[in-house]
């Protein structure tokens, strides 16, 4: 009996020696780690250059010269975008947007790509592939915009929701989850006397969370940047979006900037290079508020992200 062996033999808990990486695994490891490192910083780096540039001196941000630090480190930039006519109004319309419609959307995706999984359901496969046709067919931007003038909602905050509610992609990704899913589920509820509803929510919905947490994802995403139906069927401007005032905003960022420096606000601040509103620092920092609360939402959801897109994209 070798030494190994009989050490094992007296003391059960007695784990090997780990083996020791060679040459070759330690290059690897290191490459590995470098070029992973190289494609985070090109990743972060737009958003970390949008920030800094945000608060730097607006003089400088404007040649290009703040590149990997604030320079002039201040906050009025903020301070003034957060003053701009309509800013706060777009912001309530665009998180209820977003609320409501990511809500009505995941509720939908999960019900119907529930019930496409019942052979009890009345015309199935037709309905199912009525659905899923919607994805590579389009009426057209003319005859979609009669059709929501005739059912009232342009002008009508419901068109940034009803219309989205019913996504064929995110009815395929449940509908695979679901049937990813043991079927023994569903027949020891009915067992119960559990009703198709009951089974629904008290069953399957609890167990959809990987998958309805990349749906929501998807669609909190899009809700979010939306601002083409706000350019086609909105002209109330109490209804603009905050994505759609930003367009606009960065289309007059010149005119903005001139009528901020020709303000009776705080002249010292006007009178001040480094602080004086220029057609970067307003694009610089609009695009700071549209983007850090999807970079801020996005982490709560990583972890059901890749768990939910694989189980709902490979029927198993």
């Amino acid at each position: 009996m070798t030494t190994t062996t009989a050490l094992t033999s007296v003391n059960p808990t007695h784990t090997p020696p780990k083996p020791t990486r060679t040459g070759r695994g330690i290059v690897f490891t290191t490459v590995n780690a470098a070029v992973f490192i190289g494609l985070a910083f090109l990743c972060a780096y737009p958003f970390y250059y949008l920030i800094i540039n945000s608060v730097s001196a607006n003089d400088l941000a404007a040649l290009g010269e703040v590149r990997w630090w604030p320079i002039g480190f201040h906050l009025s930039n903020y301070e003034q975008v957060f003053q701009l006519d309509g800013l706060t109004q777009a912001t309530v319309v665009t998180l209820g947007r977003t609320i409501i419609g990511t809500a009505a959307t995941v509720l939908a995706s999960a019900f119907l790509g529930f019930m496409f999984t019942q052979n009890r359901m009345w015309g199935r496969q037709f309905w199912y592939r009525f659905t899923i046709i919607t994805m590579y067919f389009s009426a057209g931007l003319i005859p979609v915009f009669i059709i929501m003038k005739n059912l009232g909602l342009t002008n009508n905050f419901w068109v940034y929701v009803l219309p989205f509610v019913v996504q064929p992609f995110f009815i395929i990704l449940v509908k695979t989850y679901v049937e990813s899913m043991p079927a023994s589920l569903q027949e020891a509820a009915e067992v119960d006397g559990a009703n198709i509803v009951q089974i629904f929510f008290r069953i399957y919905l609890p167990n959809m969370t990987p998958i309805l947490a990349t749906v929501a994802i998807f669609a909190a995403v899009a809700q979010w940047n939306s601002f083409q139906d706000t350019l086609i069927y909105i002209t109330d401007q109490n209804l603009y979006t905050l994505q759609y005032q930003l367009y606009m905003f960065l289309n007059q960022a010149n005119s903005l900037a001139q009528a901020m420096a020709n303000s009776g606000g705080n002249m010292a601040a006007i009178a001040d290079a480094a602080t004086t509103q220029t057609p970067t620092s307003i694009r610089m920092t609009i695009s700071v508020i549209v983007v850090l609360p999807i970079i801020f939402i996005y982490p709560l959801f990583q972890r059901f992200f890749v768990k939910g897109i694989m189980l709902g994209a490979v029927k198993g």
